[in-house]
């Protein structure tokens, strides 16, 4: 019997006032009880029960033990209490990582309707363009957008993004629609950095040996993007990145890019489906609306 175990039982036999009644109560055999107690004085080194035929007594240092074994048992009560409510409702501070503008664009609302949801639950967002370690980082969930790493982690696969190449229709007023590859080498050419996307030409980018030197790199996606909506140029993005202003006709995709290989977007979380509620919670709310976003899942167009 472990230390926590005889504590109970010593409480017990103290609050009974003998051995066979806490036994009993406990649906344990009175030998079993007895070995308990005397397990717990052998450790402590002192006499906490004093026996006699009719009654069992507390000793000065029993009574002082008793008090402390009730503390403490209270509050280990309260610790599993505490964290099976943790996996059964929502509640503390639940960190989700993804890539800065997914994350603004899909990310951010699912947040916000996980919060209105789980009064119990905060949220931090963690938005960043590298991929995070999520484990040394804290991160609980993150979404992660090309092939997955052995990493370990429990991932649910919610759709799918591809690369494509867009400008603003007062770009393309101007210079006009490319109807090839080739004729790309007559179109400016928006840079990204950050992506890798910096290097002279658009064979880097999957258009054959197709070339055109960047006139304007930038070294992040809002800045690419913004360029692009300021018709400066072509601009190579990921779909997500540009569906909104495709959307709204600020931006048209010109040239479809048969070698651009559509990248999965996954859910990912160090715990899966043993992780506490809150991050379960948000899981479930995140895959059903990523999966139901034809922007995210294009199946779901």
């Amino acid at each position: 019997m472990d230390r926590w175990q005889a504590m109970r039982v010593f409480v017990r036999v103290a609050e009974a006032g003998g051995f066979a009644e806490a036994a009993r109560q406990l649906s344990l055999s009175p030998p079993a009880v007895t070995r308990a107690v005397a397990a717990l004085e052998a450790r402590i080194g002192a006499r906490l029960l004093t026996r006699t035929t009719r009654s069992v007594k507390l000793t000065e240092a029993g009574a002082r033990y008793l008090e402390d074994c009730r503390r403490l048992l209270a509050e280990i009560a309260e610790a599993e209490a505490a964290a099976a409510g943790s996996y059964a409702t929502p509640s503390g501070t639940l960190t989700v990582t993804a890539p800065v503008q997914f994350g603004r664009l899909y990310v951010l609302p699912v947040l916000t309707e996980y919060l209105a949801h789980h009064a119990a639950a905060s949220a931090q967002a963690l938005f960043l363009d590298r991929v995070v370690n999520m484990i040394e980082e804290g991160a609980d969930v993150g979404v992660r957008i090309g092939p997955l790493a052995d990493s370990g982690l429990a991932a649910i696969r919610v759709g799918t993004v591809r690369r494509v190449l867009c400008a603003a229709p007062d770009y393309l007023d101007r210079h006009g629609t490319p109807g090839t590859a080739r004729d790309l080498a007559d179109h400016a050419v928006i840079g990204s950095a950050s992506l890798g996307f910096g290097s002279p030409g658009f064979g880097s980018l999957g258009f054959g040996s197709a070339a055109s030197r960047p006139r304007l790199t930038c070294n992040t996606i809002d800045s690419v993007l913004a360029a692009a909506l300021a018709g400066q140029g072509l601009a190579r993005l990921l779909s997500y990145q540009v569906a909104p202003a495709v959307a709204e006709g600020r931006l048209r995709l010109v040239l479809d890019d048969p070698e651009a290989a559509a990248m999965p977007v996954h859910v990912v979380s160090p715990e899966g489906r043993r992780a506490p509620a809150k991050v379960r919670a948000f899981i479930d709310l995140a895959v059903a609306r990523l999966r139901a976003d034809p922007r995210v899942n294009p199946a779901r167009a």
